[in-house]
């Protein structure tokens, strides 16, 4: 079976939900063999290319909102084991980190491009690191076995520069306008992070109907989200 999540560095639902896929894939007979890809998209295509404290980024966009919503995504993330650190979390553009893990599942395959993933996550919401800075992207790959100075020449190039920006292009093409979006065999989609009991069954039935556990992806109609609050869209996480 083939999984395509789209999702943004930036996104605190993307890194919970991730989390709450990962249990219901440890508890799918066959998850191991269930093929998990990584797909671009970005919340704030116009975010900072310089970082700034989120919180204030936020409260310059959402007002006095702003702390009711982060308190809420918190809640969510200490469920799952994840640290979110509000106070050093750093606004920036994540196109550079989307590049990178284009270069990952390229050349590395889906399993490092994952484990790349987990660790750009960490870095941007737990530490406050500056996911924009090519000497931290390169640190990170090398994490992952990616080799560091294929990974520096890399993002000191304009390689895979117009395959992300086709890639997050495609994921607007699709209708898809809110992360994380989880497609499956390329035809069912669930949005948002679910619980780890929804994606199970969602796991189960979709390998009851193609009657496999392993698969190949393409494109095709995609379903309502499930429980759209629990997802970023358009530059803001309704949560």
């Amino acid at each position: 079976m083939n999984v395509e999540i789209y999702s943004d560095i930036a996104c605190p639902w993307c890194y919970i939900g991730e989390r709450r896929f990962r249990r219901a894939l440890a508890a799918f007979p066959g998850g191991d063999r269930v093929e998990v890809v990584y797909r671009s998209f970005q919340l704030d295509p116009n975010a900072p290319e310089t970082p700034v404290p989120i919180r204030d980024y936020l409260r310059q966009r959402y007002g006095a909102s702003t702390d009711g919503m982060l308190d809420r995504v918190l809640e969510n993330a200490r469920g799952e084991g994840i640290e979110l650190n509000w106070d050093r979390v750093l606004s920036v553009n994540t196109f550079t980190a989307h590049r990178l893990l284009q270069l990952a599942v390229r050349e590395y395959g889906p399993a490092v491009q994952r484990a790349l993933a987990e660790k750009l996550f960490e870095a941007y919401f737990t530490r406050g690191e500056d996911v924009s800075d090519p000497e931290l992207l390169a640190s990170l790959a090398e994490e992952v076995g990616i080799d560091r100075e294929r990974a520096t020449a890399y993002l000191a190039s304009d390689e895979g520069r117009e395959e992300t920006q086709a890639e997050i292009d495609r994921a607007r093409a699709l209708g898809i306008t809110g992360v994380p979006t989880f497609v499956f065999e390329g035809r069912w989609a669930v949005s948002g992070a679910q619980p780890a009991s929804a994606f199970l069954q969602v796991l189960e039935q979709i390998a009851a109907e193609t009657g496999r556990e392993g698969g190949g992806a393409g494109t095709g109609d995609t379903d309502s989200p499930a429980d759209p609050d629990a997802a970023c869209a358009d530059g803001r996480c309704d949560v």
